[in-house]
């Protein structure tokens, strides 16, 4: 018979099954529920947009599970918006190092945005179409939300508590003063349009072409000074969740950022979107593609209540900003999420690719012992790698032959973009 000591043991093992059920529902805790809706009316036929809520960053494994929702306007034809819908999300995935756990996946997002972006637009371009497109491109990986953007599409954070966020920036050269200057130092022309008699009409473009944008995917007559570098944000937020609204132009030259949240408040995802619509129909008209997706990601147990709204003089204060911060479990970042504060891990909008590729892991080095171009991910022999830092003014480090590396062409299209040689691209 067995001793008392050995039945208090026995009672006290607790079964394979109760262990991995316990597990599953602490994960259940920690993860939000994330719903969307979408809504468009449609003017040119030019807006495109995405959503997965399947993605995987570790295939097989559900607990890896992200979602991604994006928005592509598309402008002069919609062969760009088609193409970056069809390939942007598998660019950016293949620019980031295999086997990384959760919190270094995404650390190194941010990094394999601006790659993703660059290879979709290097790649379409040489397929000789002369189509454009915006791209506002979110990913949520539980409480994190990671932006990137080019061109005026735009997504906003709605927080509990009343505050409205922007998390992008729009690329519009009547707008931005810093894209203006950029675009006119690496030789692009920024003016309105003339008309006969010489009066000029119209937002500011650059020229050649004539684009009103800053950045964007494709647009090859315009010249590489518009550039497919997107601004990128990253955030986390508190265990109260928010709703993100993602949309195209259509709604922002209709609607602020505060009416397009005001109103769809207390809606569901999908009757919020076809709410933003039909409010920037309303004040508006249909004079451009419209286009919105809501997302709405909710705390799992539904029993956290709204934080109050901050009073007015505070309200700027609620986004704590962290810049490029290691992405920390802290003490600190658990007390922000209980007390309803959104924290800011990452932004960055230079359009310099030394200053966005150029730090963190420097090998660049492929699973077959070669080097990998950062951005086109193809192979290298250590000999035909060009360091993202070399004879660059904006280099992070003072060791050019140090990676990441660019092949060949990636480093034209570089140089082509900062204005250090005439683009390689010509249409007739």
């Amino acid at each position: 018979m067995a001793s008392g000591e050995e039945r208090r043991r026995r009672d006290n093992l607790v079964p394979l099954a109760a262990l991995i059920s316990r597990e599953m529902r602490i994960e259940k805790m920690e993860k939000p529920i994330v719903k969307y809706g979408h809504a468009a009316q449609s003017r040119k036929g030019e807006d495109y947009f995405l959503i997965k809520m399947d993605c995987q960053r570790l295939p097989g494994n559900s607990s890896s599970t992200f979602s991604v929702f994006a928005i592509f306007d598309g402008h002069n034809g919609n062969a760009a918006a088609i193409y970056t819908r069809e390939n942007l999300l598998n660019h950016i995935l293949g620019a980031i190092p295999r086997d990384l756990g959760r919190e270094e996946w995404l650390q190194a997002l941010p990094r394999a945005l601006v790659a993703g972006f660059v290879k979709t637009d290097k790649e379409f371009q040489s397929r000789g179409e002369t189509s454009g497109t915006t791209a506002t491109f979110v990913i949520v990986d539980r409480w994190t939300v990671t932006v990137a953007s080019v061109g005026d599409s735009r997504c906003i954070l709605d927080a509990q508590g009343g505050a409205v966020f922007s998390l992008t920036v729009d690329h519009r050269l009547q707008e931005n003063v810093e894209e203006r200057k950029r675009v006119t130092a690496s030789g692009g022309v920024v003016g309105r349009l003339s008309t006969v008699g010489g009066v000029e009409i119209g937002p500011l473009r650059c020229w050649p072409g004539g684009l009103c944008l800053s950045r964007s995917i494709g647009d090859m007559d315009v010249g590489e000074f518009i550039v497919p570098v997107p601004f990128v944000k990253q955030v986390k937020l508190s265990n109260a969740g928010g709703r993100l609204i993602i949309a195209s132009d259509g709604i922002w030259d209709a609607l602020s950022s505060e009416m397009a949240a005001k109103s769809c408040h207390g809606l569901p995802a999908e009757l919020a979107a076809r709410q933003v619509v039909k409010e920037a129909l309303r004040t508006r008209g249909l004079k451009d593609d419209t286009t919105c997706v809501v997302v709405d990601i909710i705390p799992p147990d539904n029993s956290i209540p709204p934080s109050t709204p901050p009073k007015k003089q505070n309200k700027l204060r609620a986004l704590l900003f962290r810049k490029k911060s290691h992405f920390s479990a802290s003490k600190l970042s658990k007390k922000l999420s209980a007390i309803g504060i959104v924290e800011e891990l990452f932004e960055e909008g230079s359009a310099m690719l030394a200053e966005r590729l150029g730090n963190g892991d420097s090998t660049s080095q492929s699973t077959s012992g070669l080097f990998t171009c950062v951005v086109c991910q193809i192979d290298l022999a250590p000999s035909e790698g060009i360091s993202v830092h070399a004879g660059s003014i904006f280099s992070t480090s003072s060791k050019p032959w140090q990676g990441p590396f660019l092949c060949a062409d990636c480093r034209n299209k570089k140089d082509a973009m900062e204005g250090k040689r005439p683009s390689g691209v010509r249409v007739a």
